[in-house]
C-alpha cells in the first residue's frame, strides 16, 4: 500500500467519525431520543428533557464530552461497577503503553527507518504520496546497520515499561477489589455456594439429603439451603406467554380494524373474530398450563441433584467450597454461587451425558468457524493486492488503473469487508459458551471474551499474515525453529493492510458506538408502526465480550509492530483516546451493569499484554537474524524468558485474589456485620434469593378482572 492510499482510508474514516460525532451532538439533544441514547437515564427517569423547541436543539455541540470527562473513578464505581471501571483502566493502561511507545517510536525509530535504503534511497518529500509504507518500516533499514542496535535497545526498555506498567495495575486493581468488598453490602452470593452431583438413598429426596448432610457436616455454619429444580419446558411454556403478552398489547394499540380476521385457514377464509379476544382466552388457556407445570416442577420427583447451600457466615461458605466434601470427588462437588440475578438457569435442566456431548460439539464448532472463516481473510488479501486481484477478475483492469479507486480498494475495502465478516462472530460466541454448562451469565460472558480474543489473534493477525494456504500455516507451527524467521518476514510486510484495520474498525466503530444507528433505527421504526410499551423497555449492558477483545487485539498490533513499523503507534493511540471518552460516556448513560464479576476480566488483558510482548520478542529474534545482526538475535533471546519469569511472579502474586477473598477479608467482613442491625433479615431471607424465577408466581395487570386479565409478567418483571 502507498501513503496515499493510507490518506484515502484515513480521510474516508475521518469523515465518518466526524458526521457520526455531528448527527450524535444534534440527535442526542431530541426528546424522542432519549431511550436510544441516554436509556439507562431514561429508565432511571433521571434525564429531563423538555419539547420545548429551541435552536440550540438543532446545533453541535461538545458538552457530553466534558461530562463524560468529569467523573472520577470513584463516581464511576458507584454508578456502573467494579467492572465497568476495570473496563477503562484497561483503556488508561493502553493509553500510557502507547504513549510512551508513540515517542519513541514516531521521534527515535520511525526517522532511522525512513533514512535506511535497503528498499529504497529517494528522500525527495514530494514524492512521500507515491512511496509505499514500508519506507517506513525495519525493512528499510539496511542489513548489518548499527542503527538496529537502537530497535534493539528500545524492544528492552519498551519491554520493561510495559511490564512495570502491568504491575502497577495488577496491584492497583488487587487493592481496588479488596476495597472495592469491604465497602459493599452483604449479598446473596457472598454467604451461598452451589453444590452438584448430590447422591439420593433410596426413599429420601435430594433435599432431605443436603438438609441432613450440612447439618451433620457444617453445624456450626450451615443455614439453609434451596433446591433446584427441572424447568425447561415451564420455561419454554412462560416465553410463550410473554410473546403473546407482547403481541396482544401491540394489537390493542392498534386500530379496531386491524383487530379482525378470518379463523380459517392463513386467515383468508372462515368468519371473522375478534382477534384480541381470541388471543386472551389463549392466554387463559397458557396460564392454567403454566400454574400446573409450576405446581408439578415444585415436586421433589422434579429436583435436580444441584441445590444452593447458604452459611451463617462468609468464611463457612469459603470453607465449604474448598474442602472436599464427600470420599466419592465427584459427589457433593462444589462452587461458589454467582449473584442471584446472574444465574444462569437453562443450564440446570440439561443433564451430565448433554452437557459432556455439548462440550464436544462447541470444540468442533469452533474449529469449523475459524477455519470458515479463512474464507473471507483470503478474499480480503486479494484485494489488498492489486496484482492479484486483476489476476482473479482481468475484466475489471482498466477501473483498478484509476488513481482513487485503487486507493480506495487497496487502502479501506478491504479491512472494511474484514470488520463487517468479524462482526458476526461475538454472538456466535455466545451461544458456544451458553452450551458449555457455565452457570452463570458471566461465566458465558469470560469465556466468549477468551473465544473471541484468540478467534481474532488467530484470523485477522496470523491468517492475515501467513496470507497462504491454511496447510502452509500449519506446518509452519509445526517446526518451531523457522517461526522466528518465518514471522520476521511476514509480519513487517502486512503493516499497511493492519493501519488500515485500525482506521476502518478502530475509528469507524467507535464513532458508530456512539451514534449507535441501529437502536435509533429500531426506535425510528417503532415510533412508526406500533406503540413504544415503557413496561419492556430493557437497559443494554456492555458487551464486554465483543469489546474487550477488540481492545487487546489493537494493543497486540501496536506491541507487535512498536519496532517494526511505528507508524502504526498514532493511529492506535488515536483510537485509545477516542475509546476512552466514548465508553465513559456510554457507561454513564447507555449501558447499565448486568453482572458484577469483581474485576475478573483483568486477568485476561494481562495475559493477552504477555503474549503480545512474548509475540515480539519471537519476531525480534527472527527479524535481527534476517538483517544479518546474529548478536543482536541472540541477546534478545533473554527477554521472553525474563517477561514469562514476570508472568508467573504476577500469577502468583495477584491472580489467588482474583479467584477468592482471603481469609483476613471474610472474617474481618463477618465481624463487622456482628453489628449490621440488619443483618438477621438478611440472613432469614437468604433461602429465598435463589428461587428459580420460572417457579415465581405469575403476575396479572391490576387493572383487569384476574381471571380474564392477560398475563402481563414480560411487562412488569
Amino acid at each position: 500500500m502507498i501513503v496515499s492510499a493510507l490518506f484515502t482510508s484515513v480521510g474516508i474514516n475521518l469523515g465518518l467519525c466526524f458526521l457520526f460525532f455531528t448527527l450524535y451532538s444534534i440527535l442526542r439533544k431530541q426528546p424522542k431520543n432519549v431511550p436510544v441514547y441516554a436509556p439507562r437515564l431514561f429508565h432511571e427517569r433521571q434525564s429531563q428533557q423538555r419539547d420545548d423547541f429551541s435552536l440550540e436543539r438543532l446545533l453541535p455541540s461538545p458538552g457530553w464530552l466534558k461530562r463524560a470527562w468529569q467523573p472520577s473513578e470513584d463516581e464511576l464505581l458507584s454508578d456502573s461497577g467494579f467492572d465497568a471501571v476495570v473496563f477503562m483502566r484497561i483503556f488508561i493502561f493502553s493509553l500510557r503503553v502507547f504513549t510512551f511507545a508513540g515517542i519513541i517510536g514516531i521521534l527515535v525509530l520511525l526517522p532511522i527507518n525512513y533514512l535506511g535504503n535497503q528498499l529504497t534511497a529517494d528522500y525527495d518529500i514530494s514524492h512521500l504520496p507515491y512511496k509505499t509504507l514500508d519506507s517506513f518500516s525495519i525493512s528499510n533499514v539496511n542489513n548489518g546497520s548499527n542503527w538496529l542496535w537502537v530497535h534493539f535497545c528500545a524492544a528492552y526498555i519498551f519491554t520493561g515499561f510495559v511490564c512495570y506498567l502491568l504491575y502497577y495495575e495488577y496491584n492497583h486493581i488487587s487493592l481496588k477489589r479488596i476495597s472495592y468488598f469491604y465497602s459493599s453490602k452483604p449479598q446473596p452470593h457472598q454467604f451461598t455456594i452451589l453444590v452438584r452431583g448430590i447422591p439420593a438413598p433410596p426413599g429420601s429426596s435430594f433435599s432431605e439429603t443436603v438438609g441432613n448432610f450440612f447439618t451433620e457436616y457444617h453445624p456450626s455454619t450451615y443455614l439453609s439451603h434451596s433446591m433446584v429444580h427441572r424447568t425447561s419446558k415451564l420455561r419454554s411454556l412462560i416465553d410463550d406467554g410473554e410473546k403473546l403478552c407482547k403481541r396482544l398489547t401491540h394489537l390493542k394499540s392498534t386500530s379496531s380494524q386491524r383487530r379482525y380476521r378470518r379463523d380459517g385457514f392463513l386467515g383468508l377464509f372462515g368468519r371473522k373474530v375478534d382477534i384480541v379476544d381470541h388471543y386472551e382466552k389463549k392466554l387463559e388457556e397458557l396460564e392454567d398450563k403454566v400454574r400446573l407445570k409450576q405446581s408439578q416442577s415444585a415436586l421433589p420427583v422434579e429436583e435436580a441433584p444441584a441445590a444452593f447451600v447458604s452459611f451463617k457466615s462468609r468464611f463457612g461458605a469459603a470453607i465449604a467450597v474448598h474442602i472436599q466434601q464427600g470420599i466419592n470427588p465427584t459427589q457433593w462437588v462444589t462452587e461458589r454461587a454467582p449473584e442471584p440475578k446472574d444465574v444462569y438457569w437453562p443450564f440446570f435442566s440439561a443433564s451430565f451425558i448433554k452437557r459432556w456431548i455439548l462440550k464436544l460439539v462447541v470444540v468442533v464448532a469452533y474449529i469449523a468457524v475459524t477455519i470458515l472463516f479463512l474464507i473471507p481473510v483470503v478474499f480480503v488479501q486479494g484485494l489488498a493486492n492489486l496484482d492479484q486481484l486483476e489476476t482473479w477478475f482481468p475484466f475489471l483492469k482498466g477501473i483498478l488503473s484509476v488513481a482513487f479507486i485503487s486507493q480506495v480498494i487497496t487502502g479501506y475495502l478491504p479491512s472494511l469487508i474484514l470488520h463487517l465478516f468479524l462482526s458476526v462472530v461475538p454472538p456466535i460466541m455466545i451461544l458456544f459458551s451458553s452450551m458449555q454448562g457455565y452457570i452463570s451469565i458471566s461465566q458465558i460472558e469470560k469465556s466468549a471474551c477468551t473465544k473471541m480474543l484468540w478467534f481474532t489473534v488467530w484470523n485477522i493477525f496470523f491468517a492475515n499474515v501467513l496470507s497462504g494456504s491454511a496447510l502452509y500455516m500449519v506446518n509452519v507451527f509445526l517446526e518451531p525453529k523457522k517461526i522466528p524467521s518465518v514471522l520476521a518476514e511476514a509480519v513487517p510486510a502486512q503493516a499497511s493492510f493492519f493501519i488500515s484495520y485500525v482506521v476502518t474498525s478502530g475509528w469507524t466503530s467507535l464513532s458508530s458506538e456512539l451514534f449507535r444507528l441501529i437502536p435509533l433505527v429500531c426506535s425510528f421504526i417503532k415510533g412508526l408502526f406500533g406503540r413504544k410499551d415503557m413496561d419492556d423497555f430493557e437497559v443494554p449492558s456492555v458487551p464486554y465480550h465483543s469489546e474487550i477483545p477488540r481492545i487487546l487485539f489493537f494493543g497486540l498490533l501496536g506491541v507487535t509492530y512498536f519496532f517494526l513499523a511505528p507508524l502504526i503507534l498514532p493511529f492506535i493511540l488515536v483510537y485509545f483516546c477516542m475509546g476512552y471518552i466514548i465508553y465513559r460516556n456510554q457507561l454513564l448513560n447507555v449501558y447499565a451493569p448486568k453482572f458484577e464479576t469483581g474485576g475478573k476480566f483483568w486477568p485476561i488483558a494481562h495475559n493477552s499484554t504477555i503474549f503480545s510482548l512474548v509475540l515480539m520478542h519471537v519476531i525480534a529474534i527472527g527479524i535481527f537474524g534476517l538483517k544479518k545482526l546474529p548478536l543482536a538475535s541472540s541477546l534478545i533471546i533473554p527477554l521472553p524468558v525474563l517477561t514469562l519469569l514476570f508472568n508467573e511472579y504476577c500469577r502468583k502474586r495477584f491472580l489467588p485474589i482474583f479467584k477468592a477473598y482471603p481469609t483476613e477479608c471474610l472474617i474481618k467482613k463477618d465481624r463487622e456485620d456482628l453489628n449490621d442491625p440488619s443483618m438477621p433479615q438478611f440472613l432469614e431471607n437468604l433461602d429465598a434469593a435463589y428461587h428459580d424465577p420460572a417457579l415465581m408466581p405469575i403476575q396479572y395487570s391490576s387493572s383487569t378482572d384476574g381471571h380474564n386479565s392477560p398475563l402481563l409478567r414480560a411487562a412488569e418483571v
